[in-house]
């Protein structure tokens, strides 16, 4: 199981870093993992017996990432949210009254845990200059995290992570941040990038530790819910938020340390 789950990662990891040579082609990628992690987080919500405003949700999602890409987002963004609110709230009041409020904070949270951190894809891919190498970085980053984690783990594993993951060791999670900080570090050294090894290592590091604690996150709403899936989209992964659940804070996380490390002159 962990040879198949390490084979397709690497595939998925693969059509995504293909998609990146083209922007529309990546923009269009990310809107369709995030209406999949959308639909699979509705599953969540309706087995803990309250589902989403899937509707609002929807294009709560879809508007974010449009937003994104037509690079309105920093101006209007207050007022999606707004809207998000106030027409989750209206519609909110035709369902069932029992658990109205949950239905309603649910699908902000929804909105913002996958719609808004999907954005900083987008960011990153338009960085000027260098921003498909950036994001190539930040694909393979993520992408060798799990990876290591997955191979250090199985052989050395002794100790457990978290009860969140029984299956996560200490010893997977800190061979694979210094693993991927190291090459993180030698890949500085590609021309395109634009950085030195030691912001290359800063970038491994934080953005490693992000797609760790992501992928924690995402198990813990699996645990509540009580199901060891959201979803079978991917074979050995579960469903598209199992697999990319680590991208959610990993992409966040590498745009802000760009910013800390001054690389960005946007």
């Amino acid at each position: 199981m962990t040879e198949r789950r390490i084979v397709v990662g690497l595939i998925v990891a693969a059509v995504g870093l293909a998609s990146v040579i083209l922007p529309w082609t990546f923009y269009t990628l990310i809107l369709a993992i995030g209406l999949a992690s959308i639909y699979e987080f509705n599953y969540l919500c309706a087995i803990k017996g309250q589902p989403l405003e899937f509707p609002v949700a929807v294009l709560g999602v879809c508007a974010y990432i449009a937003m994104a890409v037509f690079g309105v987002l920093h101006k209007w963004e207050g007022v999606l949210l707004a809207a998000i609110v106030i027409v989750a709230f209206a519609i909110g009041m035709y369902g069932e009254q029992k658990g109205y409020f949950a239905r309603t904070a649910y699908t902000l949270l929804a909105v913002l845990y996958i719609g808004k951190l999907l954005t900083y894809f987008v960011f990153i891919r338009q960085v000027p200059d260098n921003g498909m190498a950036l994001t190539f970085f930040v694909i393979v980053i993520i992408a060798l995290t799990d990876t290591f984690g997955m191979l250090v783990g199985t052989m050395l594993g002794r100790h457990g992570l978290t009860r969140i993951s029984p299956n996560k060791t200490v010893e997977g999670s800190v061979g694979s941040l210094a693993i991927v900080t190291l090459l993180a570090a030698a890949a500085a050294w590609v021309p395109a990038l634009h950085v030195q090894w030691w912001q290359g290592a800063a970038l491994g590091f934080a953005t490693s530790i992000a797609a760790q604690i992501g992928d924690l996150v995402e198990s813990a709403f699996k645990r509540d819910a009580g199901v060891k899936d959201a979803g079978a989209a991917i074979a050995g992964h579960g469903g598209v938020l199992d697999r990319f659940d680590s991208y959610l804070l990993g992409g966040v996380t590498f745009f802000a340390t760009l910013h800390l490390l001054g690389l960005l002159q946007i």
